[in-house]
């Protein structure tokens, strides 16, 4: 068995530029005010737009990125709409292959420390669910049928593709406090890298977040 942390990848995001003067001309075609446009217009333009609640604007730019991270993550991930999912499917992947190292991969709780009790008894009950699983693989259960002693702390790998208006309301949704803590352990670093990579867009969200970002 192999325990690991969440992550994430962003897989396609345009660069800067691109995003901002394309957000930019949308933006300006509703109050045909394209001859404003000048090489350094972009973020105050849309700086504006954000803050007016225009949001529809931002639709026009997709961004797809992938997380690793366990099931029951991805249950709350695949709520928002609209989006794009594609998913590692446990009725597909045998994890007593090879490709697998014979073995299953699980996401490591970050709430409970490894010397405590709780940590034990999961780290127990993930052994368990791998030789449950593997046993019945083995006796010639399908994976479709085996996968049902899989745990929530399963990994997978999902890849989500939405607009950045949509990415803004999940990364407000679920960076927030009264958010799952797994679920922002994922989307707080994913924060920090969508304001780097397109700051005007995500200012606002990272400010209210910033020092949580820092720890």
């Amino acid at each position: 068995m192999k325990i690991i942390p969440p992550s994430h990848e962003i897989l396609f995001i345009p660069d800067k530029d691109t995003v901002l003067k394309n957000i930019e001309l949308a933006g300006r075609t509703c109050y045909k005010s394209e001859n404003k446009i000048t090489p350094d217009s972009a973020a105050g333009f849309i700086k504006g737009i954000i803050k007016s609640g225009h949001h529809s604007v931002i639709e026009h730019i997709n961004v797809s990125v992938r997380f690793i991270c366990d099931r029951g993550v991805t249950h709350e991930i695949v709520r928002h709409r609209l989006a794009a999912y594609s998913q590692e499917s446990t009725r597909y992947a045998n994890y007593s292959k090879d490709k697998f190292e014979n073995q299953i991969t699980v996401i490591r709780p970050f709430f409970w420390d490894e010397d405590s009790q709780a940590y034990k008894d999961w780290f127990s009950a993930m052994e368990y669910c791998e030789k449950i699983y593997m046993k019945l693989i083995n006796e010639g259960a399908k994976p479709e049928q085996a996968r049902s002693v899989l745990p929530n702390s399963l990994k997978t790998e999902i890849v989500m593709t939405a607009n950045l208006r949509e990415w803004r309301h999940v990364l407000n949704l679920r960076c927030s406090k009264p958010a799952h803590p797994q679920i922002r352990e994922l989307m707080l670093p994913l924060l920090a890298e969508f304001h780097n990579k397109i700051p005007v867009v995500f200012d606002d969200i990272y400010e209210k977040y910033e020092a949580e970002i820092a720890r």
